[in-house]
């Protein structure tokens, strides 16, 4: 009888839920312990470089020589932050940092006003051709920025506005990817919303103002980090349209500093004023990682 009994309870539906659920639990702790050994493992490979150059920025140039790759130096001096900041003449950092700061600052703002009135006119304003041209537009976005230097530069010129702050600003403001963002998000939004507001008299500058804006916030700062740091970061497109030195941005100044502290004299000058120019997107990420975050899911607060 006992082995019977056993037999039955080993065959019986709810233990055999249990164990299925364990077994099924092991295998997501495997998996999700899988993913934080390959998010770790992402994380070093990342991290360490960054470190290193850190590090690098505190050694003295005998011992960026001699000593080879070592994670942290012998002696830690300040030195060649100290000759950054007193090189006010070649290298200007400090210039080249407030440079980035007012042409990524002035490009985010305008961007956030460029991309909302955008989008509500084509979510929101029915006009003839408006989906054949949104899509024609987002379709040419796919083409590489690359392809647009030389007609871009000719219209800078032209313009008058090379060496000039407005060369950073301006392009770029209506950028599709953006657009798109938006749009989508405001697709969520029950167009109830708007037909209430015509009926009651309001305008579609009042309904974009009073109602679209208010909902489309975490859509418009997830477009304005986004832009912020895209701007801060630029490369290419600053080297070719600044030439006077204390116009320039920062990426465009760490590409000279390479012509001055470079050929392996001043490396601890040169990493020093690489970690100078990220510090300001490494704060933006820290005060603002808890919006962006919210703002991930772009239909939060949105109910049809």
């Amino acid at each position: 009888m006992s082995n019977q009994a056993a037999q039955q309870m080993d065959n019986s539906p709810l233990l055999n839920g249990q164990n299925a659920g364990k077994r099924k639990g092991s295998g997501i702790s495997i998996s999700k312990y899988l993913s934080y050994l390959f998010l770790i493992i992402l994380c070093i490979i990342w991290i360490v470089p960054v470190i290193f150059g850190i590090t690098t920025s505190f050694r003295s140039q005998t011992e960026v020589v001699s000593s080879g790759f070592r994670m942290f130096p012998k002696e830690w001096i300040f030195d060649n932050y100290i000759a950054i900041l007193e090189n006010t003449s070649t290298a200007p950092i400090l210039r080249w940092l407030m440079n980035s700061l007012l042409i990524a600052t002035m490009h985010t703002l305008l961007v956030v006003v460029v991309i909302s009135i955008t989008g509500y006119g084509y979510s929101r304003m029915k006009f003839k051709g408006r989906d054949t041209l949104f899509f024609t537009l987002l379709g040419i976005s796919f083409f590489p920025g690359v392809v647009n230097l030389i007609p871009s530069y000719k219209i800078i010129d032209a313009l008058g506005w090379v060496n000039t702050s407005w060369a950073m600003v301006i392009p770029g403001l209506a950028g599709m990817g953006n657009i798109f963002l938006v749009r989508q998000f405001m697709n969520g939004i029950p167009k109830e919303l708007d037909e209430s507001a015509h009926v009651d008299g309001a305008s579609h500058y009042r309904i974009y103002m009073s109602i679209i804006v208010p909902l489309i916030k975490p859509v418009l700062i997830v477009c304005a980090l986004f832009s912020f740091t895209g701007s801060w970061n630029d490369f290419l497109w600053p080297v070719i349209v600044f030439t006077d030195v204390d116009k320039m941005p920062v990426t465009a100044g760490l590409l000279l500093l390479q012509d001055i502290y470079g050929n392996y004299r001043m490396i601890g000058q040169l990493m020093g004023s690489a970690i100078l120019a990220i510090i300001p997107t490494l704060l933006l990420f820290v005060f603002a990682q808890k919006y962006f975050v919210q703002s991930i899911n772009l239909n939060s607060g949105i109910k049809g």
